[in-house]
């Protein structure tokens, strides 16, 4: 269920596709799933003071829903960051991964672009890719159906508004996997496939940064998507070793899109 664009292959389509699959969101009753996107060339810079515009969702054939991983038969791998917490540390863990050659994926927290709006930016600029982590990070899985829609269109909205797409990727809050339920919702509203993640750093508990290095480099293979977040000063300390080590092993750390692109 993918179609393996790179990472900026669909910057002029991404705003239009984006559109309709928001509009089918908020307002149609039917399910909508967006039609695959061909590979298009680089969209050209965005004027002074816009946005940068975010890669629409693709289907990637193939896949399921929900993806936990990547090919394991190539040297790439995924981190993924949950996006809320102090955006100077946001920057800061961002800032590392570009010093070590990395982009990243991050699922931003709508109630957090809310109050730091500015970071969406950051994050495109970087070469990073941005997502859904639903409005407010509540248990998604245990809401009613049109409070949990709710909860995955709003943030919709809010990166539609900042960057001109609804995101790459969708992930449930305080959850690994998605209910069926959250699945056939998140794609209602234009998120093709659902991401989950096969290494949890479980940095959210502070467990100190050398944890964090030993409980992902411990799990971390091929195709692997490491689940990581903002917000945490471990996570900062951890990151230059943590990609020292991946380079050590040939593994690149290249956005989730980039992961599942042949």
């Amino acid at each position: 269920m993918l179609c393996y664009p790179d990472r900026r292959s669909a910057l002029r389509a991404g705003a239009a596709v984006a559109a309709g699959a928001l509009t089918a969101a908020c307002g149609a009753s039917g399910r909508t799933d967006p039609a695959p996107t061909a590979p298009t060339s680089a969209a050209a810079p965005s004027p002074a003071g816009a946005p940068a515009v975010a890669p629409a969702p693709h289907r990637f054939p193939g896949q399921p829903v929900e993806i936990g991983h990547g090919p394991r038969d190539r040297p790439r791998v995924a981190l993924t960051f949950h996006g809320n917490g102090d955006p100077a540390t946001a920057r800061a863990i961002l800032a590392e991964a570009e010093k070590g050659g990395a982009r990243v994926t991050v699922l931003a927290i709508g109630s957090w672009l809310d109050a730091h709006p500015e970071m969406a930016r950051r994050i495109l600029d970087g070469g990073h890719e941005l997502g859904n982590h639903t409005q407010r990070h509540l248990a998604v899985n245990a809401m009613p159906e049109a409070e949990a829609y709710a909860e995955i269109t709003q943030c919709a909205q809010r990166l539609k508004r900042l960057t001109g797409s609804i995101g790459s990727w969708f992930r449930p809050s305080q959850t690994r996997y998605a209910t069926p339920l959250v699945r056939t919702l998140a794609q209602r509203a234009g998120y093709p496939h659902v991401l989950s993640y096969d290494v949890d750093s479980l940095d959210f508990t502070s467990p100190g940064a050398a944890a964090v290095i030993r409980t992902v480099t411990g799990t971390i293979r091929s195709g692997s998507v490491v689940s990581l977040h903002f917000g945490y000063a471990d996570t900062v300390a951890a990151m230059p070793p943590l990609l020292e080590e991946l380079a050590r092993r040939k593994l690149r750390a290249v956005t989730t899109t980039e992961l599942l692109t042949p």
